[in-house]
């Protein structure tokens, strides 16, 4: 199908004001004195499902990266073109600040407020490192193997909420969600002076996924004993399958 040159970056900018509305506006909701488990567990949840129902609605118009880093990703595997990056990045960046907006205001809470929530030390760094990293594998070596974008939507959504549980950062895994979660004094946010460092750490991740996605699927690498695996044919979007 033909889209225009705005329906992408309107997709992308949709479907990550989604995103953090789901993010901010779970966490906002899940909120309580007692155990931190008990209040992470349905806000991966959330996250997870809304994040699956997310790529699946918008795939077929922008590939759903909702992410810079697997915009980045996208862009250095060859699956997106450089002129179209800058668009989906922007897009990304605004729809998040929008969807914290709209979870914040929803909840009776000023549309804007600086988190104070700090969230330092190189053991959340690494951890979002980590996660990032394996986030972009996942999403490129089955767009690589020729998975449907709803197989595709089901497993990063389940990624997600499960990191969300077993990483020590609760897995942003994401520089659009980072800036975004600046903007919320809640639950999930971040204070600015700790997002620089992970920034970093998604960044690194991002470029480590690149090198792997590129050695696991180079010219003659054998596809080992998977019998449902299905000829690759990558048709240029990075979730769209």
């Amino acid at each position: 199908m033909h889209i225009g040159p705005l329906r992408a970056p309107a997709a992308e900018l949709l479907g990550t004001a989604l995103l953090l509305w789901a993010i901010v506006g779970s966490g906002i909701a899940v909120t309580h004195d007692g155990p931190l488990i008990a209040q992470l567990f349905p806000h991966a949840i959330a996250v997870g499902l809304a994040l699956a129902a997310i790529i699946v609605m918008l795939a077929p118009i922008s590939g759903a990266h909702l992410n810079p880093a697997v915009t980045l990703a996208a862009v250095l595997l060859g699956h997106l073109p450089r002129a179209r990056a800058a668009s989906y990045v922007v897009a990304q960046v605004v729809g998040g600040a929008i969807g914290v907006m709209i979870a914040n205001l929803t909840f009776g809470l000023p549309a804007v407020t600086l988190s104070v929530n700090g969230r330092d030390g190189m053991p959340l760094i690494a951890s979002e490192a980590a996660v990032t990293a394996v986030l972009v594998l996942l999403i490129f070596l089955m767009v690589r193997a020729g998975r449907s974008s709803g197989a595709i939507a089901v497993s990063v959504g389940a990624f997600i909420a499960a990191a969300l549980l077993f990483t020590s950062s609760t897995a942003f895994a994401n520089p659009a969600v980072t800036l975004a979660r600046m903007l919320s004094d809640t639950f999930t946010g971040i204070a600015p002076a700790s997002a620089p460092g992970f920034l970093g750490g998604q960044l690194v991740g991002a470029l480590s996924a690149v090198a792997l996605v590129r050695w696991f699927t180079a010219p003659g690498t054998h596809r080992g004993a998977d019998l449902d695996a299905q000829p690759s044919s990558p048709d240029g979007r990075s979730a769209e399958r």
